[in-house]
């Protein structure tokens, strides 16, 4: 490992703590506490934020795909894992080999697994994934009764949970649409127990459930950006402080450093970059910066974001290329190369936040901690 990169990624593991804690004290001891995990850990690092949050509190975890349960079970051979996403044909036999938990809302994928349980004589768990208006995966309200009836069919199959994702509960403080889908799914269940079948473990909720309703619960939630220190929206953070529950510390646990590979001075009238986006209109000292939107430093931060050193606002300058970022110093003395660079995160008094970039980007903070390039070093601090 390099001890001493050009760019690198600090995770906190204090934050990680608090954040598992605050979910638990939100959620009580009697609900599974299942952190989602994919997309490596949106970018916090997949093994750092499994180990952590097993270690302190989490019953489950959630991915989305067989290699990031494969790459946990090197670490945690026996917590549960639940893979969200789509396992191939093929892959199955491997899955039921790492001791996973499957979702499952097609008759292939049963099929599949049945005649690997009758193979192994093992019994595979497997969640229903229900449809209520997100319409992605999953499985209509007319469809379901039948489904978890061949379900119930298979031997070497059982049938432990049933969930669904919410559309719209975090991007609004309108939830009526969220209450709409709760009531379908509350539905599915009723009729699946009037028809006898009665499913152990039922989930819904993401992070915004998770810190907005308490009726979402049921008996998991699988908190994603929450576990991060991130709020899942504003809307969310202004729907939090509008419900008049007690304040909600939540710790963002990434920060986004670089190094100063060059400082140098430039005339002005001259032209910064590609496609001579910027013009210098005073003589300006820019340092030269080894990022760019190869590692995930999106190129719509080019001309009007800024980034952090010696406590200072540093803007960018031109566009920001492949590899390389260029940054305005003049005003910021005894800068050299190799001083540090903040592009997420905290300098002296100054912050840049996740949803700063998810601002200067039109995006989202899910997305600039998520795109941050896995080859860069994660740092636990």
């Amino acid at each position: 490992m390099n001890k001493h990169p050009l760019t690198w990624v600090e995770i906190s593991e204090n934050a990680l703590k608090n954040n598992v804690s605050l979910l638990r004290s939100i959620v009580g001891e009697h609900v599974l506490l299942a952190p989602c995990v994919k997309g490596n850990a949106y970018g916090h690092d997949l093994l750092t934020c499994a180990k952590i949050f097993a270690d302190f509190g989490a019953d489950w975890l959630c991915v989305n795909a067989l290699f990031e349960a494969k790459k946990i079970r090197t670490i945690l051979k026996d917590i549960p894992i639940l893979v969200l996403g789509y396992i191939q044909l093929h892959e199955l036999q491997e899955a039921v080999e790492n001791n996973v938990k499957l979702v499952v809302y097609n008759t292939e994928t049963l099929e599949q697994l049945e005649k690997i349980g009758a193979t192994t004589g093992k019994e595979i768990d497997v969640h229903v994934k229900a449809e209520t208006g997100n319409n992605r995966q999953g499985l209509k309200k007319d469809e379901l009764v039948t489904f978890c009836k061949e379900v119930k069919k298979k031997k070497h199959l059982r049938l432990e949970g049933i969930y669904t994702h919410f559309a719209n509960i975090e991007d609004t403080t309108d939830h009526s649409y969220a209450m709409q889908q709760l009531q379908t799914f509350h539905d599915i269940l009723l009729e699946l127990e009037n028809k006898g079948i009665v499913i152990p473990i039922k989930h819904c909720a993401n992070s915004a459930a998770t810190l907005l309703f308490s009726e979402t619960h049921f008996n998991m939630v699988r908190p994603g950006i929450a576990s991060y220190g991130l709020w899942p929206s504003n809307e969310t953070y202004v729907s939090y402080l509008s419900s008049g529950k007690s304040p909600l510390m939540l710790s963002p646990a990434l920060a986004w450093k670089t190094k100063i590979a060059q400082v140098k001075e430039i005339d002005a009238g001259q032209f910064i970059g590609y496609g001579c986006t910027y013009k210098t209109t005073h003589q300006t000292r820019l340092a030269i910066l080894p990022i760019g939107y190869y590692d995930g430093y999106d190129r719509k931060l080019s001309n009007q974001a800024y980034v952090l050193i010696h406590g200072k606002r540093a803007p960018i300058r031109g566009r920001v290329c492949m590899n390389i970022v260029m940054v305005d110093v003049t005003d910021i003395p005894d800068v050299h190369i190799e001083d540090e660079v903040v592009l997420l995160g905290s300098s002296g008094s100054e912050r840049i936040t996740a949803e700063q970039l998810g601002n200067w980007t039109g995006s989202i903070n899910y997305e600039d901690v998520t795109r941050i390039r896995e080859s860069i070093l994660r740092i636990s601090v």
